[in-house]
């Protein structure tokens, strides 16, 4: 699991760098697809991620609003302030956690019970599905994407 987590910061980061060439109004031009906009769409992917840590423990889940963070910079702070909550709880995880039940009751009159497993894994893939979308968004720029390569990141290291 921490590992899957670790490659998403990486190439979170990894964005963050590639957006200091991209002038803010093009950051902030609606997109087809994804939530708006590439700040938008980095946004969202640290909300979620956080979110989804915050309900599993039984913690409130506050929304920021992204009209607060008009910039790159402002991005960047958002992750820098709600990371370490999410780098705990992922290096805490164990095989224990995995079948937890987590009850969602979000969605008006309907209850649904997923396995805390299966929500971290959400999470993880969320990230993934949103980068795909920036690595369109960057072509249409011009622009060569992030590379979404696993392999050569060094996130483990073989004996």
């Amino acid at each position: 699991m921490e590992t899957f987590f670790r490659y998403n910061w990486m190439v979170r980061e990894q964005w963050y760098v590639w957006c200091e060439d991209v002038p803010l109004e093009e950051l902030l031009r609606p997109r087809m697809g994804g939530v708006g906009n590439i700040l938008q769409t980095l946004f969202h992917i640290i909300d979620v991620e956080w979110s989804w840590v915050q309900l599993l423990q039984g913690k409130p889940d506050d929304a920021e609003d992204f009209a607060n963070y008009q910039n790159l910079e402002a991005v960047r702070r958002f992750d820098r302030k709600l990371r370490p909550d999410v780098e705990v709880f992922v290096t805490a995880w164990d095989s224990s956690m995995e079948k937890r039940a987590y009850i969602d009751h979000r969605s008006a009159g309907k209850t649904s019970t997923y396995s805390w497993g299966e929500v971290m894994r959400h999470v993880i893939a969320h990230e993934i599905h949103h980068m795909g979308q920036l690595s369109v968004w960057a072509r249409e720029l011009g622009k060569q994407p992030v590379s979404a390569n696993v392999i050569g990141k060094g996130l483990i290291i073989p004996d």
